[in-house]
């Protein structure tokens, strides 16, 4: 297997911390003079409230859908091709690696805010995509020691 990438797709949560996930890709791309997508994924509402909600979300997630997707440009305008910008829908691991695998993406680089005790026992998006990616995975620690940020 060679070292040389040629497909980069950098997920991001679109916190402040995204900047830096998408620097770390942004270099690795560069060097290997490869193609860099960057994806951000929206959970369904009806996920978060288990369909119990007795009306139309749509209106609302398309709204949630429309200013992730703003919110993803103003990160990546300055290193990604609005092609290669994409907002999806669905449960984030199991979305980013469906990308990988259907745009050959070779590398797969996430943001990690390195917890331990009971976030770690849980899981988290970065350790989803890690067990779960045909691919290498970089995972880039994000986060100043001792602060917890959502991911």
């Amino acid at each position: 297997m060679s070292n040389e990438y040629r497909h980069v797709l950098v997920a991001v949560d679109l916190t402040k911390d995204s900047h830096r996930v998408l620097e770390r890709a942004h270099q690795i791309a560069d060097r290997n003079h490869a193609r860099l997508s960057i994806m951000h994924t929206l959970e369904p509402l009806g996920f978060a409230y288990g369909g119990d909600i007795p009306m139309d979300l749509t209106s609302i997630q398309d709204q949630l859908d429309e200013h992730a997707k703003q919110r993803l440009a103003e990160i990546a305008d300055s290193h990604v091709a609005k092609e290669d910008q994409h907002v999806l829908v669905g449960m984030p691991d199991t979305e980013i690696h469906r990308f990988a695998e259907e745009n050959d993406v070779d590398l797969i680089v996430v943001g990690s805010h390195g917890r331990h005790g009971f976030a770690l026992l849980l899981g988290s998006t970065s350790t989803g995509v890690l067990h779960g990616a045909q691919c290498d995975v970089l995972a880039v620690r994000v986060g100043k020691k001792g602060e917890e940020s959502a991911e």
